[in-house]
């Protein structure tokens, strides 16, 4: 399973920190799951200030990444699915998708949570929803691991 080996850390009090999710449209139920995952974390880490900005695909989700963290969010989550097809479509959005929010986040020294399942089969993906009876949390996981990393850049930023 590809959870294993997860921290296991504790939610933390991130109340203070502004924090954007950006989900892409396709593939309704397991969107509908990763943006489940992410309000459970976004309420486990006790975040109040958050918003939700939802793009056709996966392919837009770096360049509203980009304009939220130029607003100066402290923290944006990228979720998406893309399931591999019989065309070389998966690879290339999977590749926009990973090396944009890549960018996003070093141009802007903004924690960006990795919330894209790229996947070969559907269930693959519902396997990672979070729904009922999934075996992951991909939506919570990428916020959590968004407000982690947006605390400890604003710990290296007061030294």
């Amino acid at each position: 399973m590809a959870g294993h080996g997860a921290p296991t850390d504790a939610p933390t009090d991130a109340s203070g920190l502004r924090v954007a999710v950006v989900a892409a449209s396709w593939h309704t139920v397991v969107m509908d799951g990763l943006l489940a995952g992410a309000q459970r974390a976004l309420e486990a880490y006790r975040v109040t200030d958050a918003d939700v900005v939802r793009v056709p695909g996966t392919f837009e989700l770096p360049v509203v990444a980009s304009a939220l963290a130029a607003q100066g969010y402290d923290a944006v989550v990228a979720l998406g699915v893309v399931i591999r097809g019989g065309t070389p479509h998966f690879d290339y959005v999977c590749n926009a998708a990973t090396d944009g929010l890549g960018r996003v986040a070093l141009d802007h020294t903004v924690a960006v949570g990795f919330g894209v399942l790229t996947c070969d089969t559907e269930q693959q993906a519902l396997d990672r929803a979070g729904l009922e009876g999934s075996a992951e949390d991909k939506g919570y996981e990428a916020t959590s691991a968004a407000i982690v990393t947006a605390q400890t850049i604003q710990q290296v930023r007061r030294g």
